[in-house]
């Protein structure tokens, strides 16, 4: 056990970082792994792969994303806005790549790849951009020379642009809903979020227009007759099968079926073998997680901050929702995995380093080290409102 005494750097690291945020990650990714050893052997067998293949890679990729956990959440808060702002440039340009000269895999050019291995570069951009739009909004609140506010806005289209080219409604749609959050909290004006909820409606009404898939996801989930509903059907008829304390481990049917059984339908897996409490559960350790990254946003004096915090947490909550809301047949579907218990390495690195990035800026610092990384000429830390 570490002193308070002892000042090395990964004692600092220790003593000022928020232990129970990392109690929470921690038990997601084990979680993980219990449920992938339900929802992985027979997506492996069927494809003529080893039984626990995709278990085994999934413990592997857990390595690095661990260390890079630890190794982001060192970093200054200076030195976060720098490599979320490289980070953010390189994702979407390898975005538009992915869309001329990527793979085409059900119907979407979303994937980079560099020999065997495969890069799903939207993964990345996450993250980065939601630190990348709350330095823009922090700096427009806190500066009245800085267009901080209008860069944010430039921000959006120049993401999701790539991101709908591709395409990819699921990610779009997170992303836009994110920035929205933190336009809100920024101090965005009850007109605005009207006005934002509109463009938000029209979007969707032009997705469902022009998009085939899109349309099709949508007209099988009002109208379960209208095409293959199968996916559907299995993810319902898993929970119906496992009921409140599931079938037992290794016991399910429907993971024989589904096509996406460790990814994007593990949750439906894990409500046949384990039950709808264990599901119940799993929803409360996200809700913990959102909510205690919510409470330290709240804690914090600085702008920059509880801006990039409110929207790391917002956007880890979201992706949970809707990939449980898609298993739970309360959304059409979206291919969004489930952070850290979905089988996938682009999605376990690119959680890694989001939750590095939150990590880094809930731990205590003193205020004077906050203060000195605020450029010259900036106006105390109390976020005014944007378009008043």
């Amino acid at each position: 056990m570490m002193s308070r005494a002892e000042r090395s750097p990964l004692a600092d690291w220790w003593w000022t970082v928020d232990r129970g945020l990392l109690a929470g990650l921690g038990c997601l990714m084990v979680a993980g792994l219990v449920f992938l050893m339900g929802g992985g052997p027979p997506v492996a067998e069927r494809i003529g792969l080893p039984t626990f293949y995709f278990l085994n890679r999934q413990a592997l990729y857990l390595a690095p994303t661990i260390l890079l956990i630890i190794a982001v959440s060192f970093l200054s808060v200076r030195h976060i806005r720098r490599f979320a702002l490289v980070t953010w440039i390189v994702g979407v340009a390898l975005c538009i790549a992915a869309g001329k000269i990527g793979p085409e895999i059900k119907g979407a050019h979303r994937w980079i790849q560099f020999g065997s291995f495969g890069l799903q570069p939207s993964e990345f951009v996450k993250p980065a951009f939601v630190v990348v739009a709350a330095w823009a909004f922090s700096e427009g609140a806190q500066r009245r020379d800085m267009p901080g506010g209008l860069l944010a806005i430039l921000l959006l289209p120049v993401t999701i642009v790539p991101l709908i080219l591709q395409p990819d409604f699921g990610q779009t749609m997170l992303i836009t809903m994110v920035w929205c959050a933190l336009f809100f909290v920024a101090g965005l004006h009850w007109f605005w979020v009207a006005g934002l909820g509109a463009l938000g409606l029209t979007g969707v009404f032009a997705a469902y227009t022009f998009l085939h898939h899109v349309r099709e996801r949508i007209n099988r989930f009002m109208d379960r007759d209208s095409g293959d509903s199968f996916q559907e059907f299995w993810s319902r008829e898993s929970f119906n099968s496992g009921g409140w304390f599931g079938t037992g481990p290794g016991e399910g049917v429907a993971k024989r079926h589904l096509p996406d059984a460790h990814t994007d339908f593990i949750f439906s897996v894990t409500g046949e073998e384990f039950g709808v409490l264990v599901c119940l559960g799993l929803v409360a350790l996200f809700a913990y997680i959102v909510m205690r990254g919510l409470k330290l946003a709240r804690r914090t004096d600085d702008t920059f901050a509880r801006l990039a915090i409110t929207g790391l947490t917002t956007l880890f909550g979201l992706q949970a929702c809707i990939n449980m809301a898609v298993n739970t047949q309360l959304m059409p579907a979206k291919g969004m995995t489930l952070p850290f218990v979905s089988y996938g390495g682009s999605s376990l690195i690119s959680l890694a380093l989001g939750m590095g990035f939150l990590v880094a800026l809930t731990r205590k610092r003193p205020r004077t080290t906050v203060m000195s990384q605020r450029p010259p000429g900036t106006l105390p830390s109390a976020v005014p409102g944007i378009m008043q």
